[in-house]
């Protein structure tokens, strides 16, 4: 029996599985900076600092893609769950700045992430959306909380028809599910917002007729 070959080996082994380790913690410490970034940006994008927003996801598309180039070398670890997490967010929130700015939608190959990756993340985005509407209503705006509305529907029909197994959308059914909860939520919230604004419009309207003012006396 050959006990040096079985050092030699060993030692090899064991300095591939250091490279292996470092790229793990390098990945749990980095998904965590693209996930606190989105988040960050999330926040700014409903404060309408839609600048801040911008900024904060360049500096997590940069470390993503360094990330993902580092990772080339170790498919276990990129396809272990969190770094697929932290794209989610990352496109998420990416998508959530266009959507409530107005602006172009990103497609998966300019955000670099998969496809299961993207429908999740536009799914999720919808909550985002949600909250903008409900921030909409809060400020009279009903015309644009109408059109946010309209796209979350456009984004829940097109989810819904995605028939695949979980395996390869890793889960969509599920956010679909979700997404199709805080779509009706919605519709109940606006719809309500804008039966409200009708009688209040109404009700001005009558006292305008009778010659009261707002307060309801004579003007």
């Amino acid at each position: 029996m050959d006990a040096t070959a079985i050092v030699r080996i060993t030692e090899r082994v064991l300095a591939r599985l250091d490279l292996v380790n470092s790229a793990r913690e390098r990945a749990l410490a980095e998904t965590r900076q693209i996930t606190r970034l989105s988040a960050n940006a999330v926040r700014a994008v409903h404060r309408g600092e839609f600048a801040e927003a911008g900024a904060l996801l360049e500096e997590a598309r940069r470390i993503k893609e360094a990330l993902t180039a580092h990772l080339a070398d170790y498919p276990a670890i990129y396809w272990s769950g969190y770094v697929q997490d932290a794209h989610k967010e990352y496109a998420e929130a990416s998508l959530t700045l266009a959507l409530v700015a107005g602006r172009p939608i990103p497609s998966p190959e300019t955000l670099q992430v998969e496809d299961a990756v993207y429908l999740n993340a536009l799914g999720e985005a919808c909550g985002e959306l949600r909250r903008h509407i409900l921030d909409l209503i809060r400020a009279g705006d009903l015309a644009r909380a109408e059109t946010v509305l309209a796209v979350m529907d456009e984004i829940y029909g097109v989810l819904v028809q995605v028939d695949y197994p979980d395996a390869v959308t890793n889960g969509l059914r599920r956010t679909t599910d979700m997404v199709r909860g805080v779509l009706e939520r919605t519709r109940g919230d606006l719809t309500l917002a804008v039966e409200q604004q009708k009688l209040s419009d109404a009700l001005a309207q009558a006292r305008r007729a009778v010659g009261l003012g707002e307060a309801g006396q004579p003007s």
